[in-house]
This record gives structure tokens, C-alpha cells and sequence, in this order.
């Protein structure tokens, strides 16, 4: 995909979505991160099941730190990967407590120091939390971008870099959105709908 297809490709996107927002439901930082780090290989309707119910009790640093390991698996069990989660959370909760004083940290630096935060949870977090500009390369960015030829990568940091490259820093976070929403709706993983794509003249995969 040449340049001038790309800012074409971007404009279509743009005008497709122009509400695209986060599908995780939060109210503050530590919610959003809770939710993040449980949405690992799970839908984002799950994890808002579970976070409704979760975030009645234990909705803070301090409140989480409450329970044990056990008594966090089982609300958080049905997201799967629930030992791993339940651990990183309640670690994550103590980090934020003692080094951040209660407060999420708002740099991606400093996210990424705390347990269970790569640097996809720690780019949604700065991007939809605190404003940050930042691209979250999740499997279904990673795969509309490597099949438009947005931004091609064997790796979720080759296809960072790409769209960094590509989008405007002030639409980096947006872009995230598109991307998402786009392979949500019609770029799907087995039965992508090219026909009905209103990208499919630019398209690498539909050429």
C-alpha cells in the first residue's frame, strides 16, 4: 500500500467509525487496568460481565488487596488464564499502592513495571485513560493492518511501529479504534467480507 493509499484508507476508516470507542466498560484508570489485563484471550463482553459484578465490592487498589487469591479466581474464572490474572492483579494492586501512592501510573514506563502490563495494556491504558497518544496493537489491529498493507510485521512491535509511521500521532489512538472495529465487523479472522469491504480497492489482501 502506497502512502497517498494509506491517508485514503485512514479517511475511510475514519468516516466508517467516527464513534469508535473502547468496548471495556470503567470508570476510572484502575478500572480500565483491571479490565485490560483480564481481557487476555477473552471478549470484552465477558470481561464486562465479570467487572460489573467485581467492581461492586473491589473496585480500588485498597479494596482489592482485600481478597485472596482464591476469592479473586473465582469471580474473575470464567476470563480464563484466572490463576495468572488473579496473581498480577492483586500484585499489580499492591505496586500501585506502595510505589505509586494508590494512584495508576500514568506514563507507559511506569505501567510496564507493573505485573501482567506489556506494552499493548500499558498503550490502551495511557491512550484511553490518560489522553497519551499511543497505538495498542491487539490480534485484530495486528491482522487488518498486516492484510490492508497499512502496516505489514511478523511481530505485534513490527505492526506498532508501521502504524506509528503511517497515522498522525493525534490519530494514533483513534486509529486503534478503527482497526478494532473494523476487524470486529466485516475484516473478520476465517470469513473476512471483502465484497462488502469499503476498503477492498486498497486492500493488499483483497489485490
Amino acid at each position: 500500500m502506497k502512502k497517498a493509499e494509506k491517508i485514503q484508507a485512514l479517511a475511510i476508516l475514519a468516516s466508517l467509525y467516527p464513534d469508535a470507542k473502547p468496548a471495556l466498560h470503567y470508570t476510572t484508570p484502575y478500572e480500565l487496568l483491571v479490565a485490560v489485563v483480564l481481557s487476555a484471550q477473552c471478549t470484552d463482553e465477558r470481561v464486562n460481565i465479570v467487572t460489573k459484578e467485581l467492581f461492586k465490592g473491589y473496585n480500588t487498589p485498597e479494596k482489592m488487596i482485600t481478597l485472596s487469591q482464591k476469592e479473586l479466581e473465582k469471580y474473575i474464572f470464567s476470563c480464563g488464564f484466572y490463576r495468572m490474572k488473579a496473581e498480577h492483579i492483586l500484585s499489580a494492586s499492591r505496586d500501585i499502592l506502595e510505589k505509586f501512592g494508590g494512584e495508576v501510573p500514568s506514563t507507559i514506563e511506569e505501567l510496564m513495571t507493573l505485573a501482567g502490563v506489556g506494552k499493548k495494556t500499558a498503550n490502551v491504558v495511557y491512550a484511553v485513560a490518560f489522553g497519551g497518544d499511543a497505538i495498542a496493537v491487539d490480534t485484530h489491529v495486528f491482522r487488518v493492518s498486516n492484510r490492508l498493507g497499512l502496516a505489514k510485521g511478523k511481530t505485534p512491535e513490527q505492526v506498532e511501529e508501521g502504524l506509528c509511521k503511517a497515522v498522525p500521532k493525534t490519530d494514533w489512538s483513534k486509529a486503534h479504534h478503527w482497526l478494532i472495529y473494523h476487524g470486529r465487523r466485516v475484516c473478520h479472522s476465517q470469513k473476512p467480507d471483502c465484497e462488502g469491504c469499503a476498503l477492498k480497492e486498497l486492500c493488499d489482501f483483497k489485490k
